[in-house]
């Protein structure tokens, strides 16, 4: 089974110094629909104002990460955490018991361009953590390479979940496949460009929701920027 979801029907607010789509019933947006896929619960594209961010505030019992496209995230938490989020890195936030945190846009005439992933943990009420890493752009250039994992495999950052986040980039004659497991779900987010995913045509904010599925194939990219996840059913 696969449900093309197109950019255009997700849900969108502006709030001036900050444009965000939801790919999945969040805040003001409801959409019984979509209020998740397996135990991926958020996909936020945020972009926010030059000078601005989100102050502190609170999360529990949840796996966020963090994938910056353009401009810089400056992240502060409380458990002691003061970084800086460029593009290309990845970071993930372990909720857990709790955590209050806050992200802005410290440049002052360059616009944060990032997404916001929520999972659902695989234990509640764990202890709050925090992991980020650089992904080199040359290691996600024409395949799926794993930036995201429950066991932190081939370097990727390590959740408290029962996922994998792959990213890959792909452009004219390059391609890839991954084999999936059919007893599980799967999602592609393609973030940029032009990608055709299991011979339907992908652009910028389209997703791709796949169950039941034994491989997926991604080729005739056009400056492609893709995230796929591996997902609970």
């Amino acid at each position: 089974m696969m449900l093309l979801r197109k950019s255009s029907d997700r849900g969108y607010a502006n709030h001036g110094w900050l444009k965000s789509f939801h790919s999945f019933s969040f805040a003001g947006y409801h959409d019984p629909q979509f209020m998740g896929w397996g135990n991926l619960r958020v996909i936020n594209e945020d972009r926010v104002a030059a000078g601005r961010g989100f102050g502190k505030h609170g999360h529990r019992n949840m796996e966020i990460i963090s994938y910056v496209l353009s401009g810089e995230l400056a992240h502060e938490d409380s458990m002691g955490n003061v970084k800086a989020i460029p593009p290309g890195d990845v970071q993930r936030m372990s909720a857990g018991t709790g955590v209050v945190h806050s992200e802005f846009n410290h440049a002052p005439d360059q616009e944060t361009h990032f997404l916001q992933i929520w999972i659902e943990p695989l234990h509640m009420n764990v202890e709050p953590g925090y992991e980020q890493k650089s992904i080199p752009l040359n290691s996600k250039k024409g395949c799926l390479r794993l930036i995201a994992s429950h066991d932190g495999a081939q370097d990727s950052v390590r959740m408290n979940a029962d996922a994998q986040i792959f990213a890959g980039l792909f452009d004219g004659d390059e391609s890839a496949r991954l084999e999936l497991n059919p007893a599980r779900k799967a999602y592609v987010h393609l973030v940029q460009g032009k990608l055709l995913v299991q011979g339907q045509q992908l652009e910028a904010g389209d997703a791709l929701m796949l169950e039941g599925e034994v491989v997926l194939t991604l080729e005739r990219g056009i400056g492609a920027e893709v995230l796929v996840f591996d997902l609970l059913p």
